[in-house]
């Protein structure tokens, strides 16, 4: 039934579960095929919402040319063309388009970037297709494609409920209506039933918020109720974030400056009798060098490009601004299963034998066959394509067996079952029987006390011995030692009757006694490896880490042990019998927080918040939206994280592991200091080129620099350097650190006057070198040498910029290879300006001697080592971080 459209006049609501199903052509049990639900999809489209069209390639480079300083330039190419400078009005033309160019680069990738993490958070879908549950994309929904719900889950497109097992859904985002709202599968008679009191439908963006639903698809995309409001609704915009807002204001002051400067310096050429075309194209020159326009896209380009370098190390940043908040975060909240730990229970320690056996110990156990025959037979978990289905406990021991080289399906053949007695609360034990022979053996396991008293022997090195009150007492001990280290522990026992005697249809516990007890197991969820040195990393760093789990307290408190968290362990029990400085003073001292509700973690948020902490909190089910939409960075779980979650959190975790984590903290803090560090490099070089230009003449030098120069200054200002610094890696000691407060100016009073400092060198070192040039060659050669030392100037300042208090020689001086290939680059192309003719003319250059190349090199390093001085005696007199 391809033609399967959805109808306005079908009031679905009205219709029963099979009557909706004829309608769409489908079925409850086998759901689409797949050759018709491709059909339909090409013939309905894509499951999603319209979106507001973004520009393309040709626009958003147009775009780049839709500025005052791309007028400027415009018209100063016009005005240089008018008076028959045509050389200078090409050059000019040529730096406007790479200028846009470079702009054009930086603001698609950029949203390339977007668009691949929007992609990489695309929804999925639990349907039935062939008969078969398959997960796929949202997008690929169609009418009449059965889906199942479950708690957590948003509803993907609209549709009539065919079964609803205790259902709530919220549907605050399409009514309004704060409280979910109870659902079932039964027909409504009234034909206007408002939107809210349907019943027996669910739309899309809604969130199933309790219980199990079934959903027979009515609408998809543009044709749901979602779809129709689409044009009503506002468009979500990604707002500048802080750091965007605070560079945009820099750099409007530094303009209002920049304009100031060049309209004095304009005025002293006049003064000076300089042409008015030259002055004129001068003054626009520097105005173009000067303001540092380019400010915040380069932030937006920074931080989209560390969104994917994040994602490819999966953790997905939904926000551009949350990766700023990152690097500010003080506290971590964790959820304890899956996170710190590996969400796998796994056999840690034995009992057996007579002796205790660490599993995780170097050395190899010696044969367990004895243990692990029965452990593996008296159980229903199984493997599955690698992974272990069933019981997670059970899962334990069928891992183990594997590990220690048993074939199951070859034991489980060998020793058939030929009846079973499962586990029940009631008796607390699970037996199962086994054809061997002429003997049927019972293995058994489950709680340790109850098989204990079921036993009158023990097996040990000699074989089985008696149970005497001394070895009662031994195994009760060990039991409880295990049970201590938070370890789940299981006993496993045998016993024999002959095959004769066996009656597979009695009263089967009546052969449960007599037991020979095997060995105790004792089975954990383990911590992660690599969360132990995430929370030492976090130790350095100054970031708090606080574990969150549902778990009891003494397994909360042992695995907290493993995983190297100091601090008190509090129950949500103990918090709601405390309130005001006591409940804030129990929070700020805990490090584990056990048995925990979900508002118990909203309430932990704000309390931290209000401490001043920049807190991030992890969660997965859709209880913990709340405590993450709190928290300064919401941290969703991928893999065991509910579509609620998602949606509310800044950052997901396609692997829920910790260490990723604190691995986004630190790419946050890198990404942070690579922008100081190119607003650093930046701005000083803004200074030194209005100081330069403004003190030439104050000073009764020439401008050392003509204004097609200076615009090759601001390519190398604003280009492939200055871009490459965007691409350091985390500098040394970034993670021995306390965290940055989130106010933080980017421009201290400290980082301004260090600035200035860098700009006064190369006004002082430029200037100087033209003095000595003009008391000895002709004023082209001297120019020229001038304009050669500054732009050295900015090569060698490249390295100031990387480290702002530690040394510049450190180890990564040579690991950023894209900076290194972009200062070759620029030094060729100042070698070819000054030697290669074609050049020379463009530039109003002239060639330079070796020996004065190796002058200018000099005295242009002298802002790299006058700044190395600088810092290590800061170092050896203020101890400033390195």
């Amino acid at each position: 039934m391809t033609d399967a459209r959805r109808d306005d006049t079908v009031v679905w609501h009205q219709l029963s579960s099979e009557q909706a199903l004829a309608q769409l052509g489908s079925d409850a049990v086998r759901g689409l095929s797949a050759d018709e639900a491709a059909a339909r999809l090409a013939q309905h489209g894509p499951n999603r919402l319209a979106e507001p069209a973004r520009p393309g390639p040709l626009a958003l480079f147009l775009a780049q040319f839709k500025n005052l300083l791309a007028a400027v330039l415009f018209g100063a190419a016009v005005l240089a063309a008018t008076v028959g400078d045509v050389v200078d009005a090409v050059v000019i033309l040529i730096v406007l388009l790479l200028n846009g160019l470079l702009g054009f680069y930086q603001e698609y990738r950029a949203e390339q970037t977007l668009d691949a993490l929007r992609r990489m958070l695309s929804r999925r879908a639990v349907v039935r297709r062939d008969g078969q549950t398959t997960e796929i994309d949202a997008e690929h929904l169609v009418p009449g494609d059965v889906v199942l719900l479950e708690a957590g889950d948003q509803v993907p497109a609209d549709g009539r409920l065919l079964q609803a097992h205790s259902a709530e859904v919220g549907e605050a985002a399409l009514t309004g209506e704060s409280l979910p709202v109870g659902k079932s599968a039964a027909a409504l008679a009234p034909e206007d039933v408002p939107l809210a009191e349907r019943s027996n439908m669910a739309y899309m963006n809604t969130v199933v918020t309790r219980g199990r639903i079934e959903l027979l698809v009515t609408a998809t995309g543009m044709q749901t109720e979602m779809g129709r409001l689409t044009g009503l609704l506002e468009t979500a915009e990604e707002h500048p974030t802080p750091l965007q807002v605070q560079l945009d204001q820099v750099g409007k002051k530094l303009a209002l400056i920049a304009g100031v400067v060049v309209t004095l310096i304009f005025i002293l050429g006049l003064l000076r009798d300089q042409p008015l075309v030259e002055s004129i194209l001068t003054a626009i020159a520097l105005a173009v060098a000067a303001i540092p326009e380019g400010l915040p896209a380069v932030v937006t380009v920074t931080l989209a490009v560390g969104m994917h370098r994040m994602a490819k190390k999966r953790a997905i940043v939904k926000r551009l601004a949350a990766v700023e908040t990152l690097g500010c975060t003080t506290v971590i909240c964790s959820d304890k299963t899956g996170t710190l730990t590996l969400n796998q229970m796994n056999a840690r320690a034995l009992f057996f034998r007579g002796r205790r056996i660490r599993l995780d110990a170097a050395e190899a156990p010696a044969r367990l066959d004895a243990l692990l025959v029965p452990a593996v037979l008296c159980n229903d978990a199984r493997f599955e394509h690698g992974r272990v289905i069933g019981d997670p406990t059970e899962g334990a021991l069928i891992r183990l067996a594997s590990d220690q080289g048993m074939d199951i399906e070859r034991l489980a053949q060998r020793f058939p079952r030929v009846a079973e007695i499962p586990f029940d609360s009631a008796h607390k034990y699970m037996a199962t029987f086994h054809l061997e022979g002429d003997q049927v053996s019972i293995w058994i396991k489950g709680a340790p006390d109850v098989l204990l008293e079921l036993c009158s022997s023990v097996l040990g090195d000699e074989g089985s011995e008696s149970i005497d009150t001394e070895r009662r007492a031994v195994l009760a001990q060990e039991n409880e030692a295990l049970a201590d280290a938070a370890m789940r522990v299981l006993a496993v026992a045998e016993g024999r009757v002959p095959a004769a005697r066996f009656d597979a249809g009695g009263d089967l516990t009546e052969y449960i006694r007599d037991l020979t007890f095997i060995g105790l197991v004792g089975i954990i969820d383990p911590p992660r490896p690599e969360a132990r040195e995430a929370i030492k990393l976090c130790a350095s760093a100054g970031i708090e880490v606080k574990m969150i789990t549902g778990d009891h307290r003494i397994t909360a408190r042992a695995v907290a042990r493993e995983l190297g968290l100091h601090g008190e362990v509090i129950t949500g029990a103990e918090l709601d019998r405390l309130e005001g400085e006591a409940l804030i003073d129990a929070i700020r001292r805990a490090a584990v927080f056990a048995r925990v509700a979900p508002e118990h973690k909203v309430q932990i948020v704000r309390v931290l918040k209000g401490e001043g902490h920049v807190v991030a909190m992890t969660g997965d089910g859709v209880n913990d939206a709340p405590a993450i939409k709190n928290a300064d960075i919401g941290v969703a779980m991928g893999l065991s994280g509910t579509e609620v979650t998602k949606e509310a959190a800044d950052m997901v975790l396609t692997d829920d592991n910790f260490a990723t984590l604190v691995g986004a903290v630190q790419e946050g803090r890198t990404i942070y200091d690579n922008i100081v560090k190119f607003v650093r490099f930046q701005l000083s070089t803004n200074i030194g080129a209005i100081l330069t230009v403004f003190s030439a003449p104050l000073t009764g030098l020439p401008v050392p620099f003509t204004p097609i120069q200076i615009l090759f200054i601001n390519i190398i200002m604003d280009g492939p350097p200055a871009m490459t610094l965007g691409l350091e890696p985390a500098r040394p000691g970034l993670m021995q650190e306390t965290p940055r407060p989130r106010d933080e100016r980017i421009l201290s009073a400290g980082r301004i006057g260090r600035l200035l400092v860098y700009g006064l060198t190369m006004t002082v070192g430029t200037l100087g070198v033209l003095y000595w040039a003009l008391q000895h060659h002709v004023l082209p050669y001297a120019l020229t040498l001038g304009f050669t030392t500054f732009v050295f100037f900015q090569l060698f300042n490249v390295f100031n910029a990387r480290a702002e208090y530690g040394s510049a020689f450190n180890g990564n001086f040579f690991r950023n290879g894209k900076l290194w290939l972009a200062l070759l680059g620029v030094a060729l192309m100042q070698v070819l300006v000054v030697h290669w003719a074609p050049l020379q003319r463009v530039f109003h250059t002239t060639d330079l001697t070796a020996p004065h190349w190796l002058l200018a090199v000099v005295v242009a390093s002298s802002i790299l080592l006058l700044d190395e001085a600088r810092k290590l005696l800061q170092r050896l007199l203020f101890r400033a971080p390195k």
